[in-house]
């Protein structure tokens, strides 16, 4: 029987929610990074890269976003799955194991020359099984932040309600109303107010009051509930 040399590599999926170029709307993005040798150049891949000996998956997953893409400060980091195909790397059985990290929509890592941000509904040409791997953590994304506290990974420290339905309605992929939000949000007792007014828009207007969330941590909210788009919105 062959030997094969196996591996085992961590990937992580850095969201983002961020402003989309040509629309007054924000989108969730995924940073990617481009090969420049070898048969995949010119395509784009996960940050990540084998793991240590000794390193535990998260500690792998942490150490490489920070030495290879400057990434330090992920508000979440979870396990999303493991991808095992003995075909995904052509010559080579490695195995992945693919990870959600989210970063607040307004931190601003110093990414290197190659790394870029891309819509997760737009991704350019990714390598191996890359892109699968972006959308089984885009899936568990939005399915946490219907049961869970997962939200306050998406938004900065005070946001409005109307700022954060649209953080909600980019990392979901459908319109979040304000109010609606607000009121399941109350319910399972998430949002504080902060007292505080954000400062008026160019149009004038009644300034809106600034919220943060009770906590910072990842909590089981509703276990079987579902953020579900607005009637009529598919």
């Amino acid at each position: 029987m062959m030997q094969c040399n196996t591996g085992h590599e961590v990937l992580v999926v850095v969201t983002q929610v961020r402003p989309t170029p040509g629309s007054t709307a924000p989108a969730l993005h995924v940073m990617l990074w481009q090969h420049s040798l070898g048969p995949a150049a010119g395509r784009w891949a996960l940050p990540g890269g084998e793991v240590r000996d000794d390193e535990d998956l998260p500690a792998s997953a942490t150490r490489q976003l920070a030495e290879k893409v400057d990434v330090r400060s992920l508000s979440h980091l979870e396990s999303v799955a493991e991808f095992s195909d003995p075909a995904r790397i052509p010559g080579r059985r490695v195995f992945a194991s693919g990870f959600l990290g989210v970063l607040p929509s307004d931190a601003d890592p110093a990414i290197p020359d190659d790394t870029a941000w891309f819509r997760v509904d737009r991704l350019p040409d990714t390598v191996y099984d890359h892109a699968e791997i972006v959308a089984r953590a885009r899936a568990r994304l939005a399915a946490k932040l219907s049961y869970s506290t997962l939200g306050f990974a998406l938004a900065p420290v005070e946001f409005t309600l109307s700022h954060l339905a649209q953080l909600y309605g980019a990392a979901l992929g459908h319109p979040v109303d304000p109010t609606n939000l607000q009121r399941v949000l109350t319910r399972r007792g998430e949002l504080v107010r902060c007292g505080r007014s954000a400062p008026p828009g160019p149009t004038g207007g009644r300034p809106a009051a600034l919220y943060t969330f009770a906590e910072r941590r990842l909590r089981i909210t509703d276990q079987f509930a579902t953020l579900r788009p607005p009637a009529g919105v598919g």
